[in-house]
């Protein structure tokens, strides 16, 4: 390939998304056909660009495109094996959100401005997978909360002018965090590009307590975003949101921008010596493992199922984290598969959420009952995101907690199996009385939501057509993941290539 179109491809893949938002901005509410027509160019433009970036990086090719910006510091996109995978996670759940999106708000006011936002926070996401170094990736951070921010309080009430309020006192918080710590790398190293097993091994003996400092600032900055406790406040809060935008923040962007960031800090900057030699290991598996008991342990709290299905996420997201701090490549490779196989469940369950309370206006667990024989297909994809969250072979959840489990016997952490037994009957305690609810109890004569979206058609079953194949492709995903976990195109194997190479394997 020409070394420049090879260099352009980087903020070509941003460009899709960005170039499309920033046009849908200036759309009146009525022009609803270019509205659709400028979101799916841009998905498809960024799934083609994608593809072929991961067919060359496969290849052994490099993409890599830099700009001047700070003294000692250029603005550098770069596509690794790490950074594809979130970028072919976010490009295709891109795709599946936004046909969701179209359905869901279709009639509603202000969709060109949500449709803008949406389209920028996915170039965000984007540009921060593809940033080669900690300033580029503190620039693309702090412009996804920005992004996040007005699709968070859309809907304009008072409820959701709160969760965004909270949202961005928890966020930018974190901001000032992360750029202290990015400050402080800079002053002591520049601003160097990542690098498997990192940059910092020769500056353990001689700023040894810089480092320190520097790695709790970038972790509890990262943190915020990951939802690790006690920095995990916003995301329930932020449920208020369409479900769309709920779907986003804990499958795609959000959450994962920040345990995302914990990989790239961890294995691209500090690297696997120096973060044992620094004693920042231990700390950092037993934040991830009490984050995975909280979340569980509130999610069986919760009535609401969207309050239920956020703690599953500070729980769930927080196993990337472990999979990261363990530090060996077994460990590695389920953390770094979960990033896209709890992506592909949770936005299933999202998904369904949303379906139930649009069609039937079923918010609450104790309003699930034969939802099964209303909603079947609806209701069998919330079963299988709920049955891989759980870790029910085959799908996409077994793998990754399989692969946890046999990493954290391999550094003699035998304690992590405890805490993935007792998490994963947690999970099945809030997750199965639901799946029991929608298949097995006697439905209501009457949905509250009879009327509404066709629901009241004698014989009509399920939803609007654009909600519910967003969420059958998703859950068929999920359970692809795991059945074909073993051939060279799955998650699984990808994530291998990874750890292959950041551990020089």
């Amino acid at each position: 390939m020409n070394p420049t179109i090879a260099a352009m491809l980087p903020p070509a893949i941003v460009l899709t998304s960005l170039i499309p938002g920033l046009l849908i901005f200036a759309l009146r509410e009525d022009q609803y056909r270019l509205r659709t027509q400028l979101n799916m160019a841009g998905v498809f433009l960024k799934l083609a660009l994608v593809g072929l970036m991961l067919y060359g990086v496969n290849q052994g090719l490099s993409f890599r495109f830099a700009l001047p910006f700070l003294p000692g510091g250029e603005l550098i996109l770069h596509a690794d094996a790490m950074s594809l995978q979130f970028v072919a996670l976010s490009s295709v759940l891109w795709l599946a959100t936004t046909i969701y999106a179209i359905g869901y708000l279709e009639g509603a006011p202000l969709r060109s401005r949500f449709f803008g936002y949406f389209s920028l926070c996915v170039s965000a996401t984007v540009g921060l997978a593809l940033a080669g170094n900690l300033v580029t990736f503190l620039l693309f951070y702090e412009l996804l909360t920005l992004a996040t921010f007005p699709l968070v309080v859309h809907r304009g009430t008072a409820g959701a002018m709160r969760a965004g309020r909270i949202y961005l006192a928890y966020t930018l918080g974190g901001g000032t965090l992360l750029l202290m710590g990015v400050a402080l790398l800079h002053a002591l190293t520049g601003s160097p590009e990542f690098v498997p097993g990192g940059y910092l091994a020769p500056l353990v003996d001689s700023h040894r307590a810089g480092l320190i400092l520097a790695f709790v600032l970038l972790v509890a900055g990262l943190g915020v975003k990951a939802a690790l406790i006690p920095m995990h406040g916003w995301l329930p809060t932020a449920m208020v949101a369409p479900a769309p935008v709920s779907a986003l923040l804990h499958a795609v962007a959000v959450v994962k921008a920040g345990a995302f960031g914990i990989m790239r800090v961890v294995y691209d900057v500090y690297g696997v010596e120096p973060m044992q030699l620094l004693q920042l290991t231990q700390p950092l598996l037993w934040l991830a493992a009490a984050t995975i008991m909280y979340g569980s342990i509130k999610a069986l709290q919760q009535q609401e199922l969207k309050k239920r299905l956020a703690y599953s996420t500070v729980s769930q997201v927080s196993y990337i984290t472990l999979g990261v701090a363990l530090l060996g490549p077994v460990a590695a490779v389920g953390g770094m598969v979960h990033l896209v196989h709890q992506g592909l469940m949770k936005i299933t369950l999202f998904f369904c959420a949303g379906n139930f309370a649009e069609t039937l206006h079923v918010h609450r667990i104790r309003q699930m009952n034969g939802l099964g024989k209303r909603m079947p297909f609806t209701m069998a994809a919330f079963t299988v995101g709920a049955l891989g969250m759980i870790g029910v072979p085959p799908i996409a959840g077994f793998i990754s907690k399989w692969y946890l489990g046999s990493g954290a016997l391999e550094v003699d952490q035998g304690w992590v199996i405890v805490i993935l037994v007792i998490a994963g009957l947690l999970n099945a305690a809030y997750f199965l009385p639901l799946v029991y609810r929608g298949w097995f109890m006697r439905a209501p004569e009457t949905w509250p939501g009879d009327a509404k979206l066709g629901g009241g058609i004698p014989g009509r079953r399920e939803t609007h057509w654009m909600l519910l194949w967003p969420t059958v492709f998703t859950a068929v995903l999920s359970l692809l993941a795991g059945i074909l976990a073993g051939t060279d195109l799955s998650p699984l194997a990808w994530a291998q290539l990874i750890v292959q190479r950041e551990f020089g394997l």
